[in-house]
Formats: structure tokens, C-alpha cells, sequence
């Protein structure tokens, strides 16, 4: 068996992963892509790959993003077609230990609101003394839209504190004790009553600027807005006039159109705005590579993957 690796930058650790790989599968051949090495490969494990890599390969048997997200390698394949070869399936990381940190972030953060710990951050800035009665449990909605591993992985951490939830998704979900929502159609019924909206939607072409003043503007007046998806999924200006006009009270942002941010661009100062550096969740790499050879292990015996990308919806 031979697997073939790549990730962009170059000064990503390849070496920790190729030789995990290895350990992990000692019957494999497993090296470092180069440019020209065109040799024999049943799997790729990939990061930003060039087209020059798997474009020409017709007995690769599967390709493994090394990201939860696919979004980065399908944007290479529309803007250079080929780049994943037809047909070939493409595997994406599930959890791998994101699904925990997606919880401490989400519920670091739905806990900032509700304790009210934005607004005694401006009293202290103005020293001014004034305890306030708490929020309504009940009337706290939080609504999380996308409702797929990592999205429900952050409800059920949300449930054990009793917090009103409801979800948004494409297609219908069953959650317990929590209301779910579906649809273009529902859209506005769900948005509704949110308190706090957390963001978890895959990247696609239809989720792409979800996050606009028409979707603030049918948020809980009031509301806070938390983003750990994609920040393509985000329209910067809108939220910035939300905030202005009284429609999102704050908002707490972990990925951005560009990043690193610019330094002058106005999140950095908004008095309303708190910034994280893409740092929500990140790949632990024993877990992810445990994962990888356990789905070469199950395609090796004629089984279907863990984490299949349906290329047709992005995800």
C-alpha cells in the first residue's frame, strides 16, 4: 500500500504526521509528495494540494482532507478542474477532538452573554457600579444553525445547562428537547426568537453570506451573534451596521474573509466586537491520524468511509 502526503505551508510538520501514519499502518509505503513523483499511490492525505499531484492519478483508491473543512481543496477544484480526480472518493475529518473544543468555545461564549459580562466590561471601562437583575433562562433562546456533528456535538453540551435551544438546519434532524427547523422556508420562523445565534454551517455556495443585515434584522432585538464556521459565511459590513442599528447587541467572531485580519480593520476597535484568532478548534493530530487509518483500514476491506464528502453539497 502506498499513501502519498502533502500540506501547504511547507512549514507545516510533515514529518510528525508521515511517520504517525506509519506506525499507525506499518504495512505502508507512506511518503512526502514532491513535485514530479508520479509513482504509484493508493491514498493521498492533503492539504491545499497542487493540481499537478492528483490530477493524473486513476488508481487512487481515496483522498483525505486533513481538515474538517473541505471547502479550501473543492474551491481548487472549481477554479482549476481536475484537481481531484473524478470519481475518487474524498474523506473528510470528523471531530478528531474538535468537537470538545467547539463546545468550550460555544459555551465560554453563550456564558459571556447571559452572564452579561459584555456590558460589565463597559460599566468597568466607565467605572461606574451597577449590578444588574439576570437574564431570563427561559426567554434566552440559542439558536444554532447547522446541525451536523460539530453543530450537535455543541447542542447536547448546551442542553446540560438548561438553556432554551433550538436548531436550524438543511434537512429536518431529531434532537431531544430541542426545536428543530429546516429549510429556506423555516428560516424565519427560527431566527425569530434568538437570543444568541451560534454559526457551525459547513462552507458552501448556498451558506456564503448567511450571516447579512436580512438575517439580523429578524434576530430577538437585541441579540448576539457568535461565529465559528467559516467567515465567507459572514458579511463583515452588515454586522458592523446591525450593531449599529440596535439589531445585534455584540458579537464574538473566531474567522474572518481574510485572516489575519488587517490591521486596520475595524473589528479590532469595535467596542461591541471580540475577535479570536481562528483558534475555536483545531486538529489534534494523534486523533486525526487515528482516524485516517481506520478508514483506510475499512476501504481496504471493501467498507465505506467515515466522513464521505458528497461534493455535489460541499460537505
Amino acid at each position: 500500500m502506498n499513501i502519498i502526503f502533502f500540506h501547504s505551508p511547507s512549514n507545516f510538520n510533515s514529518d510528525k504526521w508521515i511517520q504517525g501514519i506509519q506506525s499507525r499502518l506499518p504495512e505502508a509505503n507512506v511518503r512526502q509528495w514532491v513535485s514530479g513523483d508520479n509513482a504509484p499511490a493508493d491514498y493521498a492525505l492533503v492539504w491545499l494540494p497542487p493540481y499537478e499531484m492528483l490530477a493524473n492519478r486513476q488508481d487512487i483508491k481515496g483522498i483525505f482532507s486533513l481538515g474538517a473543512g473541505v471547502d479550501a481543496i473543492l474551491k481548487q477544484e472549481l477554479e482549476n478542474p481536475g484537481t481531484l480526480p473524478k470519481g475518487v472518493p474524498l474523506i473528510r475529518l470528523e471531530d478528531t477532538g474538535m468537537a470538545r473544543q467547539m463546545q468550550e468555545y460555544a459555551i465560554s461564549s453563550v456564558l459571556y452573554y447571559f452572564r452579561r459580562m459584555d456590558e460589565y466590561k463597559q460599566y468597568q471601562e466607565q467605572r461606574f457600579w451597577n449590578p444588574m437583575p439576570a437574564h431570563n433562562r427561559k426567554e434566552f433562546v440559542i439558536g444554532v444553525l447547522g446541525a451536523g456533528v460539530l453543530g450537535r456535538s455543541v447542542i447536547e453540551k448546551l442542553k446540560e445547562f438548561d438553556f432554551n435551544i433550538r436548531c436550524w438546519s438543511r434537512t429536518p434532524k431529531q434532537i431531544d428537547h430541542v426545536e428543530n427547523f429546516y429549510g429556506k422556508a423555516q428560516l424565519g420562523d427560527f431566527l425569530s426568537e434568538c437570543k444568541v445565534l451560534i454559526n457551525i454551517l459547513p462552507d458552501t455556495p448556498e451558506t456564503r453570506g448567511i450571516l447579512n443585515l436580512s438575517l439580523f434584522k429578524q434576530l430577538k432585538s437585541g441579540s448576539y451573534v457568535i461565529n465559528i464556521a467559516r467567515g465567507a459565511q459572514l458579511v463583515e459590513q452588515d454586522l458592523l451596521i446591525a450593531i449599529d442599528k440596535g439589531y445585534v447587541a455584540g458579537a464574538i467572531l473566531d474567522v474572518f474573509v481574510e485572516e489575519p485580519l488587517s490591521n486596520f480593520h475595524p473589528f479590532w476597535t469595535h467596542p461591541r466586537i471580540n475577535i479570536t484568532p481562528h483558534i475555536a478548534a483545531k486538529t489534534i493530530p494523534d486523533e486525526a491520524m487515528d482516524m485516517i487509518c481506520d478508514n483506510i483500514r475499512r476501504m481496504e476491506k471493501g467498507e465505506s468511509p467515515i466522513g464521505l464528502v458528497d461534493i455535489s453539497l460541499g460537505y
